[in-house]
């Protein structure tokens, strides 16, 4: 039997995953080869027929799978609930952003806002910000990643402001999270593991999702950005 696993995984959780693949290696499990990307470039991949043993998604892409027989039947595994949240560079002012009036006054001082079209969080903020009247104002101004992470924009000065999940946010270093999006307009997305039909691995695979949506991953959940699903 080979002796690694290959994990594709959404980048919303990648410092959460490298941390947990990492403790699952050192207390004696099979090394997993990792390998991340967005949401809907693994969706792509995947349908395409790239060959992996597990894949950690959105909820809902899982269960596409699933449906399409990409993926195991009944193999779907919740690991963490993830919110968008907003960055500065480090050391720059903090505007206050608890209020969606707040939100708003503090999208529309900002030199640009750094986003994302092609990832969950970055397609819920371009609707949000259509359903709050300020779409054009902020786009004119607008920074849009088409990959990587929004908040390395800040670090290089493209922008002041960084909307993605808070998760991914804290992968880089130089900036800080200042919060979550206000709660009357905030989003919650389900990150899930499942199983490839394909795999010559399924047993090893399985152990692995059931020791990541353990009590034992928690801690290091909640220190990346997560929370347990």
């Amino acid at each position: 039997m080979p002796a690694t696993l290959r994990l594709l995984s959404t980048l919303a959780v990648m410092g959460g995953m490298r941390a947990l693949c990492a403790a699952w290696e050192a207390d004696g499990g099979m090394a997993v080869e990792s390998d991340f990307s967005p949401t809907v470039a693994l969706l792509e991949r995947l349908r395409g027929g790239e060959v992996a043993d597990i894949a950690i998604l959105t909820a809902q892409g899982i269960d596409d799978l699933i449906g399409e027989g990409v993926m195991r039947p009944n193999s779907r595994t919740d690991i963490a609930r993830s919110f968008v949240g907003i960055a500065v560079k480090a050391g720059a002012p903090k505007p206050e952003i608890h209020t969606v009036d707040a939100f708003k006054a503090a999208l529309l001082a900002a030199r640009s806002v750094c986003y994302s079209r092609i990832g969950a969080s970055g397609i819920y903020f371009a609707g949000l910000i259509e359903r709050l009247g300020i779409a054009e104002a902020v786009n004119a101004r607008a920074t849009v990643a088409s990959t990587g992470f929004t908040a390395e924009r800040l670090v290089s000065g493209e922008a002041d402001l960084a909307v993605q999940q808070i998760s991914e946010l804290m992968v880089v270093p130089g900036i800080e999270v200042i919060g979550g999006l206000p709660n009357e307009v905030q989003t919650v997305a389900v990150f899930s593991a499942g199983l490839l039909t394909a795999s010559p691995q399924a047993e090893a695979a399985a152990m692995f999702a059931r020791f990541l949506a353990s009590a034992e991953a928690v801690p290091v959940l909640r220190r990346t950005g997560l929370e347990p699903a």
